[in-house]
C-alpha cells in the first residue's frame, strides 16, 4: 500500500516537472499523477530504464514520457475550447 502512495507522489512530481517544461498547466493533482505515471511507462517503453531510479521509475525517461503525455493532454483540452 505504501508503494502505491510513493509511486503517486513521485508521479505527481514528474507530471509537474513535465508541465513546467512544456509550459502548460496540467489540470489538477490527479492529472499530474496520471501524466507522471503514464509518462514513466511510455518513457520506459521508448528509452528503457536508464539513469537514476526512484520508486521504480527512471527519472529522465519518465520526464520525457511525461512531457509527451502532458503535450497530448493539453492538445486535447485546448481543442475543446
Amino acid at each position: 500500500m505504501l508503494a502505491y502512495l510513493w509511486v503517486a507522489i513521485i508521479g505527481s512530481i514528474i507530471g509537474g516537472i513535465a508541465g513546467a517544461i512544456v509550459n502548460r498547466r496540467v489540470r489538477g493533482c490527479i492529472t499530474n499523477i496520471f501524466a507522471g505515471v503514464m509518462g514513466s511507462y511510455i518513457g520506459h517503453f521508448i528509452f528503457g530504464a536508464r539513469g537514476p531510479m526512484i520508486a521504480g521509475m527512471a527519472i529522465f525517461p519518465s520526464i520525457v514520457g511525461a512531457v509527451i503525455v502532458v503535450g497530448l493532454i493539453s492538445l486535447i483540452f485546448d481543442r475543446r475550447k
